[in-house]
């Protein structure tokens, strides 16, 4: 048996039964071991025996059961080919919306300014058979084109009841509106052509903003793929580079990495040294010293050195890829609520079918025993049937999560809180556990100058003066901080004679006659000048200055500088507000294990886990899980992307990584303190979607055996219809109101 995968971008899914059928459809052969579908992304991953069957036939298999399937060989393929489809089908849905809206509004606003002065004109009628039959077929292919594919593979989803509901409230108003004209009937006591259009404009806005979600559902993942390069400079063994496409890399090529330049993948450095930034990993803004014999990885950027690297991992192996996955899986994992909607109308639209036939069936056989005549019986059948299925029209249900989410996420939008998608509205409601990263998110990611400890022959102005002139054409944040400090307190810097930068260790400059060292430890003892006393015992990072008097005179301390991160002002309010809500706070961080302590002693957390890397960050997240504990992950980097994803809830904040932002169901643009307000917002929102739920359900239940009992006609259940969706709506608008801070 020889095993093979292949990745397929699959098309045409719409919620969790679909996933199913594909999976079902692909397992069905023989041969296939596996087929993993990723609802949110678009990708089915199939392992199969390659003697058995092949990948085309997997692909067939797939199209044969209503789906598109499209191999791809790249992982950028996969996606780029995923996004397209999403694109096409928020841009559909959107433009569904629009033309229902503008085919429905201003007839339905005619009509009702027309009625209320008693006037009912022919022309208004034969203009709304005009538009509703335009808006069916146009607005309305979306939902019969589910619904179909629905009925294909033996179900029904929410798509099915829409369809039957605007088709039902069309056609009673075509044969009446019809027989009326031709002279059959008399005129009509109403028509339903203004409501079939509207139904399916206000359910294609919904269905619009579900395709927005799903859109950006892959986003962060197609950000981590941008962080590895496209080549690599390989280096042959006559020391000459050829620049290669970088899947083309094998574990035990040699590659060069000039400064600036991104690493292709893992690998360990042969010579040179220099600092990396790997913020990627680490989330701390700082970059590393990487020497020959320290180990780099793929993703993360030379700073200002230039490294030979021997490859050590490639491809799916490197720590990046596996982040991928990581955020891939993750993310698949989480089922939509509309799911629920969908299980509801699996049972609920048979039933009301089934209502409806027994209701014509019933009043058929009255009116032929009560002697009416054929016509009259047939007509009551007729009219009690049709009330049934307009009014069991499910635009309530419909509405119920749309509707509060659009008031939601639009509060929200005016507190700087972004909600990604339903689904984070609903997760944000039951948390339990919050997971915190320090950088960036408890702090404010940005070292800044907290002290100056010169030496005893020497003042603080003179000692930051030496080290900004030193600093000021570095690119270095520690450097920036210094120079920007110097700045503040109007201190003039001194032109450099000579600069040399050492890269990972800091810079060597002269100076009004004199050599200076600023940098760290490594500089110093590389130039066997001595620390000062004051460097130890400092909590923040720490620039050395030494300096030497003339060329064959001894190197001398002249001080250190020491640079921190400063914790946000709101920090230890938020941490505070979440206990209140009884949410447990926990540090996690991959700083050590003393500057997290020292963090999450100011903000008043007791729980920390330091020194974590991103793969572990996510082991965290499930853990607590595992626990029993719905679990949220607040970060601001790109190492917070794969537990974000893996998190309950990822909430990133908006002054983070794009790719952060990507990863997170929430982000809040207005920063840290927003979290409260995010979590209380989302709670009551989950509650009115509840309540939503209850009325339209409630307006079913009492209304249906109504109108099945010729107590309602259909003019009323219309009406009924209106009041059902305006309990909704107007439910959902109360989360306008209400204090969420």
């Amino acid at each position: 048996m020889t095993d093979a995968e292949i990745t397929l971008a699959v098309s045409g899914m719409d919620c969790a039964s679909c996933v199913s059928h594909v999976e079902k459809a692909a397992s069905r052969l023989p041969g296939v071991n596996s087929c993993r579908v990723n609802l949110a992304t678009g990708r089915a991953v199939v392992r199969f025996d390659s003697q058995s069957v092949t990948a085309e036939q997997v692909a067939q298999a797939i199209t044969s059961a209503g789906y598109g399937a499209t191999p791809q060989t790249s992982e950028l393929a996969v996606r780029s080919t995923r996004e397209d489809a999403r694109h096409a089908a928020a841009r559909a849905w959107l433009a569904r919306a629009i033309v229902g809206v503008i085919l429905w509004l201003p007839v339905e606003l005619t009509h009702w300014i027309l009625h209320a002065r008693g006037l009912m004109p022919v022309w208004l009628d034969w203009t709304a058979f005009v538009t509703s039959t335009v808006a069916l077929i146009y607005v309305g292919w979306g939902f019969y084109s589910s619904a179909l594919r629905a009925l294909l593979h033996l179900t029904v989803n929410m798509d099915t009841l829409i369809a039957i509901g605007a088709t039902v409230a069309w056609l009673y108003s075509l044969v009446a509106f019809a027989g009326w004209q031709l002279g059959y009937f008399g005129r009509p006591a109403a028509l339903y052509f203004m409501e079939s259009s509207g139904l399916l404009a206000l359910i294609s806005l919904g269905h619009w903003l579900e395709a927005e979600a799903r859109d950006s559902a892959g986003s962060a993942i197609r950000q981590l793929l941008d962080l590895s390069p496209a080549t690599a400079l390989l280096l042959d063994d006559a020391g000459q580079t050829r620049e290669v496409p970088l899947d083309q890399l094998h574990v035990g090529d040699r590659f060069l990495v000039r400064p600036g330049d991104r690493i292709g993948v893992d690998g360990i450095v042969l010579e040179g040294s220099s600092g990396v930034d790997e913020s990627m990993m680490t989330g701390e803004p700082l970059p590393k010293l990487r020497t020959a014999g320290n180990e780099v990885i793929g993703g993360t950027q030379n700073v200002d050195g230039r490294l030979v690297v021997r490859a050590t991992k490639v491809g799916r192996d490197t720590a990046l890829a596996q982040i991928i996955d990581l955020v891939d899986n993750a993310q698949s994992s989480k089922p939509p609520v509309q799911q629920l909607a969908d299980r509801i109308a699996a049972v609920f639209v048979p039933v009301v079918l089934l209502i409806a036939l027994l209701t014509a069936v019933g009043w058929l056989i009255a009116g032929r025993a009560a002697g009416r005549g054929e016509s009259a019986a047939w007509a009551a059948a007729a009219n009690a049937s049709c009330s049934v299925l307009i009014i069991a029209c499910p635009c309530a249900l419909g509405l119920a999560l749309p509707a509060a989410v659009m008031v939601c996420t639009g509060r929200g939008a005016k507190r700087g809180i972004l909600f990604r998608d339903i689904d984070a509205v609903q997760r944000a409601g039951a948390i339990r556990v919050a997971l915190l990263d320090k950088t960036g998110t408890l702090t404010h990611g940005k070292p800044t100058l907290s002290r100056i400890c010169p030496g005893p022959d020497i003042d603080e102005n003179a000692l930051l003066r030496l080290a900004a002139a030193a600093e000021q054409y570095s690119e270095h944040p520690l450097a920036k901080s210094i120079v920007a400090t110097a700045v503040q307190r109007g201190i003039d810097m001194p032109d450099l004679e000579s600069f040399s930068n050492e890269g990972g260790l800091g810079v060597v400059v002269r100076v009004n006659g004199r050599d200076l060292l600023v940098g760290n430890s490594a500089l110093l003892a590389k130039y066997n000048a001595p620390a000062p006393e004051q460097a130890s015992g400092y909590s923040g990072s720490t620039v050395l200055v030494a300096e030497k008097r003339s060329a064959d005179g001894p190197w001398r301390s002249l001080g250190a500088i020491e640079l921190t991160d400063q914790i946000r002002d709101e920090a230890a309010s938020v941490v505070a507000a979440l206990r209140d809500m009884g949410i447990r706070a926990v540090l996690l961080t991959g700083d050590s294990a003393a500057a997290a302590s020292a963090v999450a002693t100011a903000v008043g957390i007791t729980d920390v886990r330091a020194d974590v890397r991103p793969q572990q960050k996510a082991e965290v997240v499930r853990s607590a899980q595992a626990d029993g504990g719905h679990v949220a992950m607040i970060g601001d980097g790109i190492n917070d992307a794969p537990a974000l994803a893996a998190a309950d809830l990822g909430i990133a904040i908006g002054t983070g990584s794009d790719i952060a932002k990507e990863a997170g169901g929430i982000v809040l643009v207005g920063g840290l303190g927003a979290l409260p307000a995010a979590i209380r917002l989302s709670r009551r929102t989950m509650r009115t979607i509840h309540q939503n739920f209850f009325f339209a359900f409630l307006y079913n239940v009492l209304a249906i055996p109504l109108a099945a009992a010729g107590m309602l006609n259909p003019l009323i259940a219309a009406a009924a219809m209106a009041l059902s969706d305006l309990t909704v709506l107007g439910n959902a608008l109360r989360l306008r109101r209400g204090e969420i801070d």
